[in-house]
């Protein structure tokens, strides 16, 4: 067994023996504990200081990175522009440089001594050859008819219509890019093809005396302006990657990406695609003397040309966060030396918490983390005074609890002693309203049958006896009825609001009177014993409203009922709850006594029984009303 490892006895007597893997991942749970801010002061100081450098190295990096992108926007659509007034400028030579040609050729055509048709052929054929950008070259007499060209092409044509040879008698044109219509057997169609773009250019050909003679004409191949241009976009940076548009005066682009070519750009055509690329824009204004009013438009790919923009941010973050990183480790270290006694102090505390401390010691020194040493010292001082206190006081407390114990008990005892009594008074007040009142007619009928038996006829003494029958047979079933309740009551399982419903339906069923319940759910979810109570008092009500009421329609209204307590306006509101019992039935006087009677009685009694005020409000002819608020 190596020195680093330990063993651990266990319970049952064996050895348990501690890798140091297992002391390795304790340690690494140990470092990750001592990570957690809501354990340490430390990590929590160094967590806020990584926070606030991670925020700020964003907030740095997305400064830096805006401030170069705008700058390397500029600064490329700047350079994008240069590029684009340099092709600009290069193809305004080239082309000046052709109509100098042109020029040329006509001061040598009207200076030769031999005008004839094949000496003008031939000479046209040569520049031709030397030029062999020029597509077509012709003379046309001042009518408008050609008279040699290069090739024989168009001679004996009429052209007198067309725009060059009409701009082309007063002063030298340069006209824009257009389809030409040549025949496919000329050179220009052999070698360019029907139906290619041309541009013409014309120069008068006028003797020393000022007298025209003719228009000296030229078609320049499109295809070498593209090949121009594209020389001229290659030869401006080998490292870029460019599109070049070129645009006619009527903002058709002629030179382009496939999806420009033929589309009109105009001042709003967003050039930049929703900001792929970068744009620089050189546009000319045509001019009598010179000039076609083209548009150049040289583009660069927007990553490309931002991207060390984005690699600018990237090492902006980078170093603000690793520099966030050291500030946190240092703040780390720096808060584990500052808090040293502070973290001596917490563990002092945990000793005292844990029971193994019985008291603090003071840390030395006049900072706070001494002020607190000194504060909670007197704290913990306290305390235990307070806990010899308290042991004290419980033993007195365990002395008093037993004897309060026996004087409960007895309570109990008595508290029992009056349910049953309660109880039983329930039962005579349920006796008188049930069978007390059917026995009373039963007796009533039998005395009556016995004194006048003899005197009646034996149809009437039938009947009377049928009817006591009767009396006999309802009092059975009342009786039933109040020991059904007895036995199953139902405002303990379903509620109060439930019990009622349940009561009203067979007050109706037995009477035909028109009974509704308006209940609200607090209420009618009461299910307490005063809810029993309060249901024994409707349930008395609406027997004598079935005796001596005689009414047509009953209401039953259960809710609360914000009240004052004994009439004392300082004791504050309390919530109550209210049943009210209304009949239209024949009602009475309360104040004249009714011997025989216990039916409100039985009402006072039970609403006195919890706590409950009573209200009675009935006159004769205008019905009665049972009003009674108890607390739920």
């Amino acid at each position: 067994m190596s020195h680093s490892d330990k063993w651990h006895f266990l319970g049952t007597g064996g050895l348990r023996r501690v890798l140091p893997a297992t002391r390795a991942r304790g340690g690494v749970m140990s470092l990750w504990q001592r990570l957690d801010p809501r354990l340490y002061l430390a990590a929590a100081i160094g967590w806020a200081v990584f926070t606030l450098v991670a925020l700020a190295a964003l907030v740095a990096a997305s400064l830096a990175a805006g401030e170069a992108e705008s700058r390397v926007r500029t600064d490329s659509e700047r350079l994008l522009t240069q590029f684009a007034t340099q092709i600009r400028h290069a193809l305004a030579m080239n082309l000046e440089t052709r109509r100098s040609v042109v020029r040329a050729t006509a001061a040598q055509i009207v200076a030769s001594s031999d005008r004839g048709n094949e000496a003008l052929r031939r000479h046209l054929d040569a520049v031709q050859a030397q030029f062999p950008e020029f597509a077509w070259l012709g003379v046309a007499d001042e009518r408008g008819r050609v008279t040699a060209a290069a090739s024989g092409v168009l001679e004996g044509e009429d052209v007198s219509a067309r725009t060059w040879f009409e701009k082309g008698r007063t002063r030298p044109f340069l006209g824009g890019v257009h389809l030409a219509q040549m025949p496919d057997t000329s050179r220009a169609g052999a070698a360019e093809g029907q139906g290619q773009r041309f541009i013409d250019l014309a120069v008068p050909l006028t003797h020393v005396g000022g007298r025209n003679v003719g228009v000296l004409g030229a078609q320049l191949s499109w295809a070498w302006v593209e090949r121009l241009q594209a020389e001229l976009l290659r030869s401006l940076d080998t490292r870029r990657r460019l599109d070049l548009l070129l645009a006619a005066e009527d903002g058709t682009v002629l030179v382009g990406p496939p999806d420009w070519l033929g589309r009109a750009l105009t001042a709003t055509a967003d050039l930049s695609q929703g900001g792929t690329y970068l744009v620089g824009r050189h546009a000319e204004h045509r001019q009598e003397d010179g000039g076609l009013g083209w548009t150049v438009v040289v583009r660069q790919d927007a990553v490309t040309a931002l991207a060390s923009a984005r690699a600018t941010r990237q090492v902006v973050f980078l170093s603000v966060l690793l520099a966030g990183l050291a500030a946190a480790a240092a703040a780390v270290w720096a808060t584990r030396v500052l808090t040293r006694r502070l973290s001596a102090l917490a563990g002092q505390a945990l000793g005292v918490r844990s029971g193994t401390l019985q008291a603090l010691s003071v840390p030395a020194g006049q900072d706070e983390v001494s002020r607190i040493g000194a504060t909670l010292a007197e704290v913990v001082g306290h305390l235990q005074q307070e806990k010899h206190a308290l042991q004290t006081l419980n033993a007195e407390l365990d002395a008093r609890v037993v004897e309060r114990t026996a004087r409960i008990e007895r309570l109990a005892d008595d508290a029992r002693h009056a349910a049953v009594t309660r109880e039983r008074l329930r039962l005579a007040r349920d006796l008188h309203d049930t069978l007390a009142h059917s026995l009373m007619a039963l007796l009533t009928q039998i005395r009556l049958v016995r004194k006048l038996r003899k005197r009646w006829p034996e149809s009437e003494l039938e009947a009377e006896l049928a009817r006591a029958e009767s009396v006999a047979a309802s009092g059975l079933t009342e009786a039933r009825a109040a020991i059904t309740q007895m036995r199953h009551n139902g405002v303990r399982e379903t509620g109060l609001g439930p019990a009622l419903q349940e009561l009203l339906a067979r007050f109706r069923e037995r009477t035909g009177v028109a009974a509704t319940l308006q209940a609200e759910p607090s209420a009618a979810a009461l299910a307490s014993e005063r809810a029993e109570t309060v249901f024994r008092i409707a349930e008395e009500a609406l027997h004598n409203v079935e005796r001596h009421a005689q009414a047509q329609g009953l209401m039953l209204q259960l809710g609360s009922a914000s009240v004052l307590e004994q009439g004392l306006a300082d004791a504050g509101a309390v919530q109550r709850m209210r049943l009210e019992i209304s009949d239209d039935g024949v009602g009475f006087d309360p104040s004249v006594p009714r011997p025989g009677h216990y039916g409100l009685r039985g009402i006072e009694e039970q609403a006195a029984l919890i706590g409950a005020r009573l209200e009675l409000h009935s006159q004769p002819g205008q019905g009665t009303r049972i009003v009674v608020a108890f607390d739920a």
